[in-house]
């Protein structure tokens, strides 16, 4: 009985050893073709670097303000009587824009009138009667007082008609109305916007330590965004005398010609100022850049030997340092050399050693100065 139940005992032992070993040669078997295993190239396109001068410059956001930019308000209380613009139109240095009511001041410069002229009468009767020695000197001299002051009177209702005559104070254009015919208008009340936009300004601000390179008489590019999108170029004028303390920025203005109107105060601009020189870079496509946190990134395809020991075209993750940006294209200044293969489409779905196969028929927008479809 015991011999037979070892003879059973040592045949499982034996079973199991021959199908441990089994599954052992399977798994080593499965882990050599695993470790062996290229997955599919991925499709890309590619570009060979190259070197270029780009000329060196500053770019800074901006905004577009009027030379001279004002709101026109009354000056004195009244009722709207005449209003002498449209909205949107220009207008030059004077112009009458709102008449206010001016009857009852009308009839108080009649009065002041007429007791100017009496004034006037009584002085020349007093002048003829001292010249006898009539009247006294000092009767002479109250009957002159008063012919100045009712002079005054006069002069001073005149002036108060006038600024009942709300009148553009610089040549420009003006916006929308904000008064209607009947309308009482308190002193300061709006009227209307008034800006002058020829020249015009644009304001930037630039890092204190970029300062020193710009000078005043720097042409200066902008350009603003959208499917309209307005470009001028122009001249830098000022710099502010202050340095912001939040930003450790200095405001800088540009002086522009404006004769059509196509810079307006409040607008969003990029601005872009030429330092005179230019510096060595390599221009890649946009597309071609990996933008993260930790850096941004390349992928260059060259031969890369497997774990099989063959070759085939892959690609090696490179670290780069970006410059500027002109259009589509990106200045790299360091970490790609003149004639490396780089891609520039496909980028997101590589990785390093990555199988690659390229197909150039279609390549990603390189211009450095685009046009967009729909302009």
């Amino acid at each position: 009985m015991k011999k037979r139940m070892f003879l059973t005992v040592g045949a499982m032992v034996a079973f199991m050893a021959v199908i441990g070993s089994f599954k052992f040669f399977q798994i080593q078997q499965a882990i050599a073709q695993g470790s062996s295993f290229q997955p599919p190239p991925e499709a890309v396109t590619t570009t060979v670097a190259k070197s270029e001068q780009w000329p060196s410059t500053l770019d800074a956001i901006g905004s577009v303000v009027a030379v001279q930019g004002v709101t026109v308000s009354a000056d004195l209380p009244g009722i709207v009587e005449r209003i002498a613009f449209e909205s949107g139109a220009r207008v030059g240095k004077g112009d009458l824009l709102v008449q206010l009511d001016t009857s009852q001041e009308r009839a108080q410069l009649a009065a002041a009138e007429a007791e100017r002229k009496l004034a006037t009468v009584n002085l020349e009767r007093m002048r003829s009667l001292r010249a006898k020695g009539v009247v006294s000197q000092a009767e002479y001299d109250r009957m002159q007082a008063e012919s100045l002051q009712a002079s005054a009177g006069t002069a001073e209702i005149a002036a108060t008609i006038e600024r009942k005559r709300i009148r553009a104070p610089f040549a420009g254009t003006v916006g929308l109305r904000q008064v209607n015919l009947g309308q009482y208008l308190n002193a300061g009340d709006a009227v209307v916007p008034l800006q002058a936009l020829d020249p015009i300004y644009v304001t930037f601000t630039v890092p204190q330590q970029q300062v020193a390179r710009l000078a005043v008489g720097a042409p200066v590019h902008v350009k603003t965004e959208g499917a309209g999108a307005v470009a001028a170029d122009g001249r830098i004028t000022a710099f502010d005398a202050v340095v912001d303390e939040a930003t450790r920025n200095v405001q800088v203005q540009a002086t522009f010609d404006n004769p059509a109107g196509v810079l307006r105060p409040g607008m969003f601009v990029t601005a872009q100022v030429a330092l005179g020189t230019s510096q060595p870079v390599v221009s890649l496509p946009a597309s071609a850049v990996n933008f993260a946190p930790y850096g941004d990134s390349v992928y260059v395809v060259e031969e890369i030997k497997g774990p099989n020991g063959k070759s085939y075209r892959g690609v090696r993750q490179q670290i780069v340092k970006l410059g500027g940006s002109r259009g589509d294209q990106v200045a790299v200044l360091s970490g790609v050399k003149p004639g490396e293969e780089i891609v520039t489409s496909g980028v997101f779905k590589l990785r390093p050693g990555a199988a690659v196969q390229v197909h150039n028929e279609i390549q990603p927008p390189n211009n450095p100065a685009p046009e967009p479809a729909d302009s």
